[in-house]
């Protein structure tokens, strides 16, 4: 069987929850693939005053995602430097530290257990669209101890994911990206991108790429992968010469600090799927249509695949699709409007009517 299936997987895993500052909706679509790769990750009271956003789109296989969906909020919070209030240097360990977890013996036994043949190991079916609840982990604390075995030597995957997290604390939007997968706030109706989508044209990922030996091939990292920063694909990080961040691909994400305001109407993390098919404004101007008369936020999600799913396999709109959508509350603790100030954001959001390739329309 090909990578696409004869008619599309439109059943959707939603989701929605609310805390004292937020609401949230979320949805994944497996679509018109063969599987479904996509992880996510919501919790809206990580602590007391934190809310945690995750979206990981896999690519080789569905286990790094789910690895990343199991572990990345986990050692977020236990690093040092989230006590004492630098989420981001917390949240940029954490997406190195993940490399380092899965390899090994207890890195191979744990992606076993959640890739593609991970029903041997727990008598689970193949192929669910999968994510973890918040009574199941978010309480756990692992110290990863090392384990002995067969598969000790293990250098860890050759499969990866994309990792886009949100975590909001107060006032403040911390954003964590590596890959294509992308963080967009709307503010007062205007989109703004908080993540660059890291592919192979960039010319800073070009340099990091030839310094480590790498090359770009047919717009892929060394004619195989179609973006430059991602968690697993260990074969492209095997120069004990260079540290993590150095290496051909990188899990090292760009952090964004955002102060949030109340001109900010919502956040969405999305994969690629979405916005191979919708600009950043185009899905801003949809949410804010839908809002006028759905209030249910994972139905919003849902129509936004419904829009975006091809007519027939092949192209855009083919992908497996999960979106995340975070509207703010309002509330008198809100900072002051300062609609006259942008969002900090590496790559400016399009222009409205610059790139639709939804096959719905």
């Amino acid at each position: 069987m090909g990578i696409y299936l004869s008619t599309p997987k439109t059943d959707k895993l939603s989701e929605d929850g609310e805390s004292e500052n937020l609401r949230y909706g979320l949805s994944s679509m497996q679509g018109w693939r063969t599987s479904m790769e996509d992880a996510h990750a919501a919790y809206p009271d990580l602590d007391c005053s934190t809310s945690f956003f995750g979206v990981y789109d896999g690519h080789g296989g569905q286990a790094v995602s789910k690895f990343c969906a199991k572990y990345l909020h986990q050692q977020v919070i236990k690093h040092e430097a989230y006590s004492s209030g630098d989420i981001g240097t917390a949240i940029q360990k954490s997406f190195l530290r993940l490399d380092e977890m899965m390899c090994g013996q207890r890195g191979w036994r744990e992606l076993a257990i959640l890739g593609d043949k991970r029903d041997q190991f727990s008598g689970m079916m193949e192929g669910l669209i999968w994510s973890p609840r918040s009574s199941e982990t978010k309480g756990q604390t692992d110290d990863w101890p090392v384990e002995e075995g067969p598969h000790s030597n293990y250098e860890g995957p050759t499969c990866g994911s994309t990792a886009c997290v949100a975590v909001i604390r107060n006032n403040q939007l911390v954003v964590a990206n590596s890959g294509d997968s992308r963080c967009v706030i709307s503010r007062k109706g205007q989109a703004y991108n908080l993540s660059k989508d890291h592919k192979p044209d960039l010319e800073t990922e070009k340099e990091r790429i030839s310094k480590a030996g790498g090359f770009i091939h047919c717009g892929r990292v060394n004619g195989t992968l179609n973006l430059t920063r991602a968690i697993g694909d260990m074969e492209l990080k095997k120069d004990k010469s260079l540290p993590a961040e150095k290496q051909i691909l990188t899990a090292n994400p760009d952090i964004n600090l955002v102060e949030l305001c109340e001109d900010d109407d919502f956040i969405v993390l999305a994969c690629d799927g979405i916005w191979d098919c919708m600009s950043s404004q185009q899905l801003v101007d949809f949410v804010l249509e839908q809002l006028k008369t759905e209030s249910k936020l994972s139905t919003i999600c849902e129509k936004v695949f419904e829009r975006c799913l091809a007519p027939t396999s092949g192209g855009e709109g083919c992908d497996n699709m999960t979106m995340i959508l975070v509207q703010f509350k309002k509330n008198p603790n809100s900072g002051p409007s300062t609609s006259d100030q942008q969002p900090s954001s590496d790559q400016p959001s399009e222009s409205s009517d610059s790139k639709d390739k939804s096959g719905a329309n």
